[in-house]
């Protein structure tokens, strides 16, 4: 028997559990703390529609008149006034004019006639109806029907679409294609968007090597800068500055000093744990910073953090490179949204089913990696999954779509459970 989680809620994960905290706090509270400690970007930009996709709308737009502003043919035919249609059929009328898309129509329909029209045309006054051109028969100069027309047909009447003054796309909202689509078609040529949010990366650790130099003995290949630096070039993002982090707490101290004052977020890597190398969080100290949470209970990324220092949010990811992904997928992203302003964003996350067992050691709440591996018998969306989570292995991504949350106190999920994806 299928196994069915917990209804998707905002952004819960079933971590919550008393249980399971400890010093650690659960990914719901991670978020929430994220939320209460970010003040949104002030500043705005206005921008073509063009250039808009990706950006986050600062001001709700509104359409600037009727749409469609005029009553106008759905179909290329005949425009007609159906009360002229008395008795039985069939038929005959002559054919008073002519109107294309873009003309003026005549002010009036001619008596006991009909005017050729075609699609996005204005209708005639006096017409109410529009016969495709398939359903008549035209000889010389009329037009014959066999069959009666009710009025309204094929007409797409003034405002039917869109109200002047009502607000179409609302503040808070990514735009989307289909947004600019519904914005030009309001009569808008620009819109105005948060500016884009400056993110600064710092990379700790020695031990890291920027591929196209020589690497120790002891070295590895940076991983964190290249993946997170194609993920913050996007539309709503600017990656204002990309640094190694000095080797001690006084040189990453007077680093991110300078990062707080020219940036909105500064995003480290590695050096948030308590070895006496990792002089993130001691630096911070140093510059008076609020720290909101350290340690969330998650797999991969337990230690990741969040705070503020001087102006600016500081995200603190783990330096192995599955959990810096992981974690900017899920608090990454909740603080961009909330610099941005972002209130209006889809519900990403969905129920899927397991096409067999999932084991899982209780604990903490765990982000595994998965695919999409097509429907079951019911028509209900299937995943496969990883058998464990590596946190320093990355070589899995390529195959996978997304995460599954497990719950914090699951053991065993059997093979037709229910359970939430978050995609990539």
């Amino acid at each position: 028997m299928a196994t069915i989680m917990k209804t998707i809620e905002g952004s819960t994960c079933g971590c919550d559990d008393p249980d399971h905290q400890t010093a650690l706090i659960s990914i719901d509270e991670a978020l929430r703390r994220i939320l209460r400690g970010t003040q949104a970007v002030s500043e705005t930009e206005l921008v073509p529609l063009a250039q808009a996709s990706g950006r986050i709308l600062a001001v709700s737009v509104r359409s600037l008149g009727m749409v469609p502003p005029f009553d106008n043919a759905a179909m290329d035919g005949f425009a007609i006034n159906t009360a002229e249609l008395s008795g039985e059929g069939p038929w005959t009328l002559a054919i008073g004019g002519r109107v294309a898309a873009g003309q003026t129509p005549m002010e009036k329909i001619p008596s006991k006639s009909a005017v050729q029209i075609f699609t996005g045309a204005p209708v005639p006054d006096g017409a109410n109806a529009v016969v495709m051109q398939e359903e008549v028969l035209r000889t010389g100069n009329s037009i014959h029907l066999k069959r009666r027309i009710t009025p309204g047909t094929h007409i797409r009447r003034a405002g039917e679409d869109m109200t002047a003054g009502k607000i179409i796309v609302p503040a808070g909202r990514a735009l989307s294609s289909r947004d600019i689509a519904v914005c030009a078609a309001a009569g808008h040529a620009e819109v105005s968007v948060t500016r884009r949010i400056r993110v600064a990366l710092v990379v700790t650790g020695d031990e890291v090597v920027q591929q196209g130099h020589v690497r120790g003995a002891a070295g590895i290949w940076d991983v964190n800068t290249p993946m997170l630096a194609a993920t913050v070039n996007s539309p709503d993002l600017e990656l204002a500055s990309v640094d190694v982090a000095g080797d001690t707490r006084a040189a990453l101290r007077a680093q991110l000093n300078a990062l707080a004052q020219q940036v909105d977020l500064i995003v480290t890597t590695g050096g948030i744990s308590v070895g006496e190398e990792d002089h993130v969080k001691p630096a911070l100290s140093d510059l008076g910073a609020t720290i909101a949470f350290s340690g969330v209970a998650l797999k991969p990324g337990k230690p990741v953090s969040f705070g503020r220092v001087k102006k600016a949010c500081w995200l603190g990811l783990p330096g192995n490179p599955l959990s810096a992904f992981v974690t900017w997928q899920l608090f990454g992203t909740a603080v961009r949204n909330a610099l941005a302003g972002q209130t209006q964003s889809r519900v990403r996350r969905r129920n899927v089913v397991l096409p067999r067992a999932l084991h899982h050691r209780p604990g903490r709440c765990e982000l595994r990696l998965a695919r999409l591996a097509g429907f079951d018998g019911s028509g209900r969306e299937v995943v496969d999954f990883a058998d464990a989570t590596h946190s320093g292995r990355v070589a899995q991504l390529l195959e996978m779509d997304g995460l599954l949350f497990i719950p914090a106190d699951v053991e065993t999920l059997p093979s037709g459970a229910l359970v939430e994806f978050n995609p990539f």
